[in-house]
Parts: C-alpha cells; sequence; structure tokens
C-alpha cells in the first residue's frame, strides 16, 4: 500500500503543474555562467542580458532527453518571435559545457544558447531543483522584466505549454511597455 501511495504522489508530481518557489514579483537572482550558442561557448550574464530587454530563463532536466528535446525544439521555433519583442531566451541544466555544445547545434537548432549549471548553484537560487531527484532540473519557466523583477512563473513538467505560456507574458509585457503614441 505504500508503495501504491508513493508512486501515485511521483506520478502527480510528474504530471501537474506545480508552482515555483520564487513567485511574481521577486528580484531573480543574478548570475553568470558558462553557455552556448550554436556550439560556440561565452559567459552569459544575467545581468548584461537584462540590459536588452526581458529574459525567459527555462530550466530543464537534461539534454538530449525526449521532454527537453521537444522543449528545445520549440523554444528554437519561437526565437525569432522572442526576438521581435527584445527578448532573449536561455535553457539551464545541469549538463556540461561539452553536452551542450552539441545540444545547443542540434535540439536548440543554433536559435537560443543554453548554460550549463553543473554545480547547481543557479537551479538552486531559483528553487528549481526536481525534488524526486536532485541531480537534475525541475522544468521551470521564468519570465524576467529588465528590473530584474520577476514576471511569470511555471512548473510543469510537461513541455507542452512553457513556450506559449512564456510568450504570452513577454507579449503583456511588451504591450505594457510600448511607447504611448
Amino acid at each position: 500500500m505504500k508503495r501504491i501511495a508513493v508512486a501515485v504522489l511521483a506520478g502527480l508530481a510528474l504530471s501537474s503543474p506545480s508552482f515555483a518557489a520564487l513567485k511574481v514579483g521577486a528580484t531573480a537572482p543574478d548570475f553568470t555562467t558558462e553557455a552556448t550558442l550554436a556550439g560556440k561557448p561565452f559567459k552569459f550574464s544575467l545581468a548584461d542580458a537584462l540590459k536588452k530587454g526581458p529574459v525567459v530563463l527555462y530550466f530543464y532536466p537534461a539534454a538530449f532527453t525526449k521532454g527537453c528535446t521537444i522543449e528545445a525544439h520549440d523554444f528554437a521555433a519561437a526565437t525569432a518571435k522572442f526576438k521581435a519583442l527584445g527578448a532573449t531566451v536561455i535553457g539551464v541544466s545541469h549538463d556540461s559545457i561539452d553536452t551542450l555544445n552539441k545540444f545547443s547545434v542540434t535540439d536548440c537548432r543554433k536559435q537560443f544558447a543554453v548554460a550549463s549549471d553543473a554545480d547547481q548553484h543557479i537551479m538552486k537560487a531559483y528553487d528549481a531543483v526536481l525534488w524526486l531527484d536532485p541531480k537534475y532540473a525541475n522544468r521551470t519557466s521564468y519570465v524576467i522584466a529588465p528590473t530584474g523583477k520577476i514576471i511569470y512563473t511555471y512548473t510543469a513538467m510537461s513541455p507542452d505549454k512553457h513556450v506559449a505560456n512564456t510568450m504570452a507574458a513577454v507579449e503583456q509585457w511588451d504591450a505594457a511597455h510600448k511607447p504611448k503614441a
């Protein structure tokens, strides 16, 4: 009976949306880390990215897994629209930069950067650690305004709504911050 209860709880945790611990209105923890875009490593700085506009920061469990590949393909397809709204997309996982160099070319389709958080300091700061297996990130998406404030959060192991939800949040932010004619 105990095993069934644990299995049911685990299934619910993996299948239903939950809420990220960092709430809307909180200040996003600043970070700089090694990232890669189209297989070319560079230093990603959240502070620098926010100078250009909002940042869509999404955490994912592991490169080259089914759900993470789906999510990467979806973000790649939407990157041009995010850029048109002035937003930067960055994915973060525990994977090594060598693994992410390949993932950024294939699954991210050279469209957006992915960052290595091998020591998990970023995912811990954003409370995005997968509680069932703490060596992985939970699938959590944040939208951070240029002010450094979190304006949207979403956590769900299914990759299905992360792009649409973050796009809606960026579009809403953009509409509210367009110069009045």
